[in-house]
């Protein structure tokens, strides 16, 4: 009988479920709802559906809705993080990740309710508990933005 050996399987995709075990964020400000095609905390690709009913577009703006730029770089950072919490876990600790920065952001083209937001997030580098991260939001294939993501990894409060 062959046994299937989970001790070296990658994770290759993470439920809400499992993003929420990974990122301390929750509603409202919790910028994915899913993620595919991971490969360790090297690439993953993030989803954001963006609907109309959103607590944001109450303010941003009534009369012509657009998904703030601003939490595309945070969904952008929390697919980062999220990917990285979970290549982690295997350490047992529980830890967090924390933005340090932010470089080379563009916006190219707004993102509005019926929209599906990908964020393609590529690991530029890690050294210990700080990563580098390129990131790309797209719609349709459509580049809408893209920013540099800087982040620490670090325990989380007991």
């Amino acid at each position: 009988m062959n046994e299937i050996s989970t001790e070296n399987a990658e994770l290759t995709a993470m439920s809400i479920a499992e993003i929420l075990m990974a990122l301390p964020h929750r509603y409202p400000m919790l910028m994915i709802d899913r993620i595919i095609k991971i490969d360790a905390d090297e690439t993953a690709i993030g989803i954001k559906n963006v609907t109309f009913n959103e607590p944001i577009f109450q303010g941003h703006f009534p009369d012509n809705p657009i998904f703030p730029g601003v939490l595309i770089i945070e969904g952008m950072a929390q697919t980062a993080g999220a990917i990285v919490i979970r290549h982690d876990s295997n350490s047992g600790n529980k830890n967090i990740v924390l933005m340090l920065g932010v470089d080379k952001a563009k916006f190219r083209k707004p993102a509005v309710p019926g929209d599906r937001i990908e964020y393609h997030i590529a690991k530029i580098q890690r050294r210990r508990n700080v990563g580098r991260y390129s990131a790309k939001a797209m719609v349709d294939g459509t580049v809408i933005a893209e920013a540099e993501i800087t982040a620490m990894i670090v325990g989380a409060p007991q």
